[in-house]
């Protein structure tokens, strides 16, 4: 059983920098403006050394959320919120805002799958001042859902900057795209009312999923963020894709000490 969560979280865990940086929602289509509070976020050791790549979501104007996969034993962040992240503006090393990055302490790398506390958050040195920044939505929100008939037309928005494509062709870009996702499942055994497991197989009305670099980046849903991308199953990006619930009153008490949420 520790195998299989083991290999069910590197799914979509943080892309590694040293193998490339990479870039978008599978399937998905280029965000733009859409979501300008959803960044990238590099993380780095004690010495500066980058050791992966993220996407989160603002909720306050110094409150980075995303993934506890992410910020699990990491020592500083820097985030970029640019449609397209480019190498002229100093990533990984700089030109992004930087923070200091908590992790949910009951995070324990996927050992008490599914509750796996995937939550973490970047308390940012500097004031981002926006129109707009991500909602979160009331605890319980998606609880009416696990009973609802006709699940496969429950949808939701994901948003992040991982890879695009992975095969037949490797596609990494570092820009923030969007897709659609649809609901399967909020009470299996993967998902046990911790997580929401959606199919990432291209169809209608679905188009999209998550891939590598996604970990961390919000799902929407009915405008609200309600989600972070946390797990998938599959090498290529397909299959279904795992998200650990916002709306669980555990996770917000650990919100809130950061920033008061409703």
């Amino acid at each position: 059983m520790r195998k299989l969560l083991t290999l069910l979280a590197a799914m979509l865990a943080a892309l590694t920098l040293a193998v490339s940086p990479a870039g978008a929602v599978t399937n998905g289509v280029p965000d733009g403006t859409e979501h300008p509070y959803v960044g990238l976020v590099v993380f780095y050791d004690e010495a500066g050394n980058p050791l992966h790549r993220c996407s989160g979501s603002l909720i306050s104007p110094t409150v980075f959320l995303t993934a506890g996969h992410c910020t699990f034993e990491t020592a500083s962040a820097q985030v970029w919120f640019e449609p397209t992240v480019t190498l002229e503006s100093g990533y990984p090393l700089s030109g992004g805002i930087t923070g200091t990055p908590y992790t949910y302490p009951c995070y324990d790398d996927f050992a008490t799958f599914p509750n796996t506390c995937d939550l973490g958050i970047v308390v940012l040195d500097e004031r981002v001042r926006l129109s707009e920044y991500g909602t979160l939505a009331a605890v319980g929100f998606l609880d009416r859902l696990a009973t609802r008939r006709g699940q496969q037309e429950v949808l939701f928005t994901v948003v992040g900057y991982g890879l695009q494509e992975v095969k037949p062709v490797y596609s990494a870009e570092r820009t923030r795209y969007r897709g659609t996702v649809q609901l399967v499942n909020l009470s299996s055994a993967l998902t046990d009312g911790y997580n929401i497991h959606t199919t990432s197989n291209p169809g209608v009305p679905h188009s999209g999923g998550t891939c590598f670099g996604d970990s961390g980046g919000p799902v929407f849903h009915g405008g609200y963020l309600v989600a972070d991308t946390s797990f998938g199953a599959s090498q290529f990006c397909r299959s279904f894709g795992g998200y650990y619930r916002l709306d669980i009153a555990d996770a917000r008490s650990f919100l809130d000490d950061f920033v008061p949420v409703p």
